[in-house]
């Protein structure tokens, strides 16, 4: 199945500092990603092309960084996922454009995995990855709030978790 998921959320701050967002993920001072939430985004080395990562079961690499401007990261897992994701930073009109894009096409078990665990939390994840841009660009965003089958699912996995924990 082929897949694109895009998000974006128009940011009145410059693109100079909105792209500046890009470059903070990963780091300590990430201000971007909702790692207070979710499981943060590390990698083995600084933000270049090649440098392996992820976040909690999702690995991929990053295939294109253009600082300030763009990332774009080449998944490597869950099997099934094969194709990429990206921030991206993009002047419209009298604002900036703040955008996630994924397309994958999806093969295996991804092909149930991805609509009824994967997007579902793939798209509260970045809702609260550019409500964290918008704020940390002094915006006051509405604040997304998780449907009842994101709640159930975190509930879900974090029970997982714990039990391989205390295994």
């Amino acid at each position: 199945m082929q897949v694109k998921n895009v998000h974006e959320r128009k940011i009145p701050a410059s693109a100079t500092l909105v792209g500046a967002l890009i470059d903070t993920l990963a780091s300590n001072g990430d201000q971007l990603w909702p790692r207070h939430k979710w499981p943060p985004m590390k990698f083995e080395k600084d933000l270049k092309v090649g440098a392996k990562g992820g976040h909690g079961p999702i690995r991929y690499s990053i295939r294109s960084y253009e600082p300030g401007k763009r990332i774009c990261f080449q998944f490597a897992s869950p099997k099934g996922f094969n194709g990429y994701h990206s921030f991206w930073v993009e002047q419209s009109g009298e604002g900036v454009v703040l955008r996630h894009v994924l397309e994958m096409k999806t093969s295996g078990l991804a092909l149930l995995s991805w609509p009824l665990i994967f997007r579902p939390l793939h798209d509260a994840l970045i809702e609260d990855s550019l409500d964290k841009a918008e704020r940390n660009m002094g915006g006051n965003p509405s604040g997304s709030s998780w449907t009842w089958w994101v709640k159930a699912l975190r509930w879900l996995l974090s029970k997982q978790a714990a039990n391989r924990r205390s295994s």
